[in-house]
């Protein structure tokens, strides 16, 4: 009875949230036409062979930098801006009486954007193979279903990372100041920009003790068939997730503590 109106409430947000996201459609589109980064660092990694390097073949990198741009599309979160207006506009009063966390709100607001904005990503994808054909692949069925849930988890790592500094709005205005200064590591050691295997033995050391590399490297590299450790990668992110989620539990019922509004 409690599962079945569980999951009532959750089919009724996703549906509700992918009726909202389809009217945006357009401007989701254009979200997906600006996360091509990795094609523009795709053609400055083979215009000046520095893939020769790290021992990668061209295919193999415009692989690696296909499934970076996809990963990136189906893991990309901004809850902690939308969090961020809503405290400032007083909309977060009414979500706290109701008997559901509002992060389910915009856990949903996520999940219904990436299903809108999925088309649009096969679209670009089918665009990037008519200039790449060499780069045609189809991965086998237990690397596509790893490489969806790797995916999964790296956005349940980001959402939880911007969840917990979305719950500094509690205490200041302007948490995604915060969250800006985190998006220069997510920049540089996610896998975004370069493949991680790129950086030097000692930095890629303690790199891979932090969660930045299991954001887009380690599910680009397990979906393009590049040489990684499953076991330990899947494990690092399973990981991560136990660590922030108790951490973003006790942020948020600290701040709903602290919480005070006012206005008519």
């Amino acid at each position: 009875m409690i599962f079945n109106l569980i999951n009532r409430k959750i089919f009724t947000l996703l549906k509700v949230q992918y009726s909202n996201m389809l009217e945006y459609r357009v401007e989701i589109a254009l979200w997906a036409v600006s996360g091509i980064i990795p094609f523009f660092m795709l053609n400055i990694w083979t215009n000046n062979n520095l893939n020769e390097s790290i021992n990668i073949s061209d295919v193999m990198l415009s692989r690696y930098f296909l499934c970076a741009f996809f990963v990136r599309q189906f893991s990309v979160v901004w809850v902690v801006f939308s969090f961020e207006e809503d405290s400032l506009l007083g909309k977060v009063s009414p979500y706290l009486i109701q008997p559901l966390n509002p992060f389910f709100r915009y856990f949903a607001q996520h999940l219904a954007e990436q299903i809108t904005r999925f088309p649009f990503a096969l679209i670009i994808a089918f665009f990037f193979f008519i200039f790449n054909p060499e780069s045609i692949w189809i991965p086998n069925l237990g690397i596509l279903f790893l490489s969806i849930v790797s995916t999964f988890l790296s956005f349940l790592i980001q959402f939880l990372i911007q969840s917990i500094v979305a719950c500094l709005c509690f205490w200041t205005e302007k948490a995604s100041s915060i969250e800006r200064l985190l998006f220069i590591p997510t920049l540089f050691l996610s896998g975004l920009l370069a493949p991680v295997v790129s950086f030097p033995a000692e930095v890629k050391s303690w790199i891979y003790l932090t969660p930045f590399p299991y954001l887009i490297d380690f599910p680009a590299n397990l979906m393009s068939g590049n040489e990684t450790n499953i076991s330990r990668g899947l494990s690092m992110q399973i990981l991560w997730i136990f660590l922030l989620f108790p951490l973003f539990k006790r942020i948020w019922f600290e701040g709903t503590k602290k919480y005070t509004a006012m206005g008519s």
